[in-house]
């Protein structure tokens, strides 16, 4: 099961994006460019890009992200999502791997 999606993004039983949602949620600082790639790849829907961009603040937006299509997409879909962090929030998403 070494090749299944999300294993190596895996800490505890939990995704690396489950596992870090508060941290993400209080520091992720491009959302829309996030949520660009995210519909351009498919992980979320044409709604779900509308309705999660209608939050007034990017905690909200990332809130509304977490609750909705991330929920859904499964590990695959938050491998991507992981990807897309580490192209737009690399320091970030590095400073969470050191904890």
């Amino acid at each position: 099961m070494a090749g299944a999606p999300g294993k190596k993004n895996m800490i505890k039983d939990r995704h690396f994006v489950d596992h870090h949602r508060t941290a993400l949620i209080d520091r992720v600082s491009q959302v829309e460019p996030l949520l660009d790639r995210l519909l351009e790849r498919g992980i979320i829907t044409q709604n779900a890009y509308s309705e999660v961009r209608a939050n007034r603040t990017n905690q909200k937006k990332m809130r509304e992200l977490f609750d909705g299509p991330l929920k859904a997409c499964g590990a695959k879909g938050k491998d991507i999502f992981l990807d897309i962090l580490m192209d737009l929030e690399a320091f970030l998403i590095n400073d969470l791997k050191g904890e």
